[in-house]
């Protein structure tokens, strides 16, 4: 796969993640905001879609380092997120597979 379809794909996945559909008084709402609303499990099911993310970053050459830290911030987000209510407010405010997909995009045009 080249490098534009794998940032492609990485790009598509975050907006679904986190921006898919726009609610009055509460903007991009993604998928998971919407899933995170199951208690606990709606949290960790997003977490291997996130997960791709990252792996594409790793495929493009993101150092070793880096993607640790994605990963961690995925992980992060997905252990908040099923803390009642804060959990649910940081999945739509966070936008952390937003924030993955930025960073792949400055490795990527660094090179």
């Amino acid at each position: 796969m080249s490098e534009p379809a794998r940032l492609a794909r990485a790009r598509t996945v975050a907006e679904l993640l986190d921006a898919a559909v726009t609610l009055p008084l509460v903007g991009d709402v993604g998928i998971d905001g919407i899933v995170g609303l199951l208690p606990v499990a709606g949290d960790w099911l997003i977490v291997l879609p996130s997960t791709y993310i990252v792996y594409q970053g790793y495929r493009l050459g993101m150092p070793k380092r880096t993607c640790l830290w994605m990963l961690l911030l995925v992980l992060l987000e997905a252990a908040l997120g099923s803390v009642p209510l804060f959990g649910d407010l940081l999945d739509v405010a966070w936008k952390g597979n937003r924030r993955n997909v930025a960073r792949i995009e400055r490795h990527v045009s660094a090179d």
